[in-house]
Order: structure tokens, then C-alpha cells, then sequence
């Protein structure tokens, strides 16, 4: 570990704003040893906030239709070998009963651009969800849409909002998306979400193509100086039937990296361990939630249509990833030192920084 990258873990630990630049040195001055400290620092910063609590969401994934064509996802709209599929409000609902007696509080209602979802189809939705289950939460994860839309769903019962900025460099943004979708358009829903008053949530991949420490820098920096209530990452995945489909996956080692840095930077964020992290390592959300992260999603949709959201290749949709073993589940993060807990699991207030 070098001097610099001390200073700069020792600084970002103290609540210290860093610029890019001085992101950029730490990740490029990072090994095994300034790993080691920035998990130390973040597990801290995470058990003073949250003790050894991990919260669960019960995800349900809605539709795999996608009117967008972004050059890295499985189900863009010009993948003709995507499987489709679209659940019905019985279905969605019927995940969230059977959630709900698993013991999940709050539900992600995850999907495509998926135009048919329409605010007359999810308000009544949203509402009999928030009827049915007065105590839980409901995050979305829908893509772009208007504020106006955005506000009908606040209204209807949605508390927060997941809208990955995928990388919060613009041009490299353009490389991964088509013409027709732009960077501003989806920097604006970010704002917009945050003006009506969701809980929001940003996002990067880990290892896209093209990245470089420089674009990584960025986004740390606009997680800084945005303050999501959330943050998803994940390593990317190639998908077969993409533009990226020979290119290099992410890595654990670098997800976790940024994960640590990331409670730093706010010690009171939720940070999942993402299905993609349980996907390319056997025991990455393990190692998730050993560098920082207190989230993880079991999949709550019907066992026919998992292997369907495709994303990626190789996904992880049977078995212990599944919320119906939410035991086998817990029986994996005790083995760490954490425990599952029944709760909405809000965003804690902030934690003292004071050691």
C-alpha cells in the first residue's frame, strides 16, 4: 500500500470530500493491503450504523420486455432470442403475499422499459400492494419515465426509486447506449426522483467496456456529491447475444474495492450484494458483505420466468438466491457474522464519524 493510498483511505474514514482526481490515485494506487484497510474501515463504519443487520428485499421481476436497446443488456429490444415474458397484477401480487409470509418487508418491483406498465396499470397496483401490505415498502426499478409519472407513483405508494446511472461519465455513456438515449435524460430522472421525494437509488456496472479508473473515479465522485439513499453495483456480465458478448467480465476484487469506498463515502447508504457479485464468484455476497455492503435481493418472481430476465449470461436463479430459502440464505451471512433481519430496513440517520 502506498503512502498516498493511506492518506487517502485515512481522509475518506474521517468524512473528508475528495475530488475526482484523488479517486482516481486511490483506485489506481490499490493492492492487497489497501484492500485489507478499506474493508476494515468500511465493515466499522457499516456496524456503527447498522450493526450486523443485513436487509432483504423480495425482488420481483415484472417483465423482461425492454423498449431500449443499450449494447451490454440480454434483453434489449433487437435481442430476438430473448425469451419474453410479462407478469399480470395477480401474479405481482401473489409474489408479494407469498413475500410477505416469508417475512420480506419490503418488495422490488424490477423490469424492462416495458411500455405496456403504464401509470393507469401500476397505480392501481401499487395501491392494493400498499393495501394489502401497509407496513412494507416498494421500491421500483422501471427505467426512465416523466416526472409526472414519477409523482403519480410516489402518490400511488412507491417509497423509492432504483435508476441506475450506469456510468456517470458521458461519453463513455454513449458507448454503451444507443443514439436515441442520452445521459442528461437520465441524469434528470435522478434529480427529478430526488425533488418529489423517493428514496433514490444510482448504480454503476464494474469493468464495462471501456472503463478505466478515470470513468470509476467519476462515478465514486457522483455518489459523493449526489448522496443516493442507495447504490447498486455490480461486475459486468457479458451477455451471448450482445455487442460485448467476447468481452471480459468485471471482477470480485474491484466490485468489492468500490464497495468499501462507497460506505465510506456514506456510511449510512444501502448497498446491495448483488446477484451479479453472487454470480460470477460462489461466495461473492459474502464478500459483499464482508467489504461493506448490508443489502442482498432473494428473488421473489415465479420460478418459470427467473432463467427469463436475462441480463446476463450464467445467472444465479435457483436454489439458495431464491426467497424461498431465505433460511439457507441467513445460514450464509451468519456464517460471516451478520443476520437477516424483518424489517423495511430505511436508510439509518448518520453516524457519528467519531471513532
Amino acid at each position: 500500500m502506498t503512502p498516498e493510498a493511506k492518506r487517502l483511505i485515512e481522509r475518506l474514514d474521517g468524512g473528508e470530500r475528495l475530488t475526482a482526481e484523488k479517486f482516481r490515485r486511490l483506485l489506481e494506487g490499490s493492492d492487497k493491503e489497501s484492500d485489507a484497510l478499506l474493508r476494515e474501515k468500511a465493515v466499522a463504519r457499516r456496524k456503527a450504523v447498522y450493526g450486523n443487520a443485513v436487509f432483504v428485499r423480495g425482488l420481483i421481476e415484472i417483465s423482461s420486455y425492454c423498449k431500449n436497446d443499450c449494447l451490454y443488456c440480454g434483453i434489449r429490444r433487437s435481442n430476438r432470442n430473448a425469451d419474453r415474458y410479462r407478469l399480470t397484477e395477480e401474479q405481482i401480487l401473489a409474489c408479494a403475499d407469498e413475500g410477505y409470509t416469508l417475512g420480506f418487508r419490503t418488495f422490488v418491483l424490477q423490469g424492462g422499459e416495458d411500455g405496456y406498465f403504464t401509470d393507469e396499470r401500476l397505480v392501481p397496483l401499487l395501491r392494493e400492494l400498499k393495501r394489502r401490505h401497509p407496513d412494507c415498502a416498494v421500491t421500483l426499478s422501471l427505467g426512465e419515465r416523466g416526472k409526472e409519472s414519477f409523482q403519480r407513483l410516489f402518490d400511488a405508494g412507491a417509497d423509492r426509486y432504483l435508476l441506475r446511472h450506469e456510468t456517470a461519465t458521458k461519453a463513455h455513456y454513449q458507448t454503451l447506449h444507443p443514439p436515441e438515449m442520452s445521459f442528461d435524460r437520465r441524469m434528470n430522472c435522478l434529480r427529478d426522483l430526488r425533488a418529489i421525494g423517493y428514496a433514490v437509488g444510482a448504480g454503476f456496472m464494474v469493468g464495462s467496456p471501456g472503463q478505466t479508473a478515470e470513468h470509476l473515479a467519476n462515478d465514486l465522485y457522483f455518489i459523493q456529491e449526489f448522496q443516493p439513499e442507495m447504490c447498486g453495483i455490480g461486475p459486468f456480465i457479458p451477455h451471448k447475444d450482445t455487442v460485448f458478448a467476447n468481452l471480459p467480465a468485471g471482477n470480485v476484487e474491484m466490485t468489492c474495492r468500490l464497495l468499501s469506498i462507497i460506505r465510506l463515502i456514506k456510511p449510512n447508504i444501502l448497498l446491495p450484494a448483488t446477484t451479479a457479485l453472487g454470480t460470477i464468484h460462489p461466495r461473492g455476497r459474502e464478500l459483499g458483505i464482508q467489504a461493506g455492503a448490508n443489502v442482498v435481493m432473494p428473488n421473489l418472481s415465479p420460478a418459470d420466468v427467473r432463467k427469463k430476465y436475462a441480463l446476463y449470461d450464467n445467472k444465479i436463479c435457483t436454489g439458495e438466491e431464491s426467497a424461498q430459502c431465505k433460511d439457507c440464505l441467513n445460514a450464509r451471512m451468519r456464517a460471516v457474522g451478520y443476520e437477516i433481519v424483518v424489517s423495511r430496513g430505511d436508510a439509518a440517520p448518520v453516524a457519528s464519524r467519531k471513532s
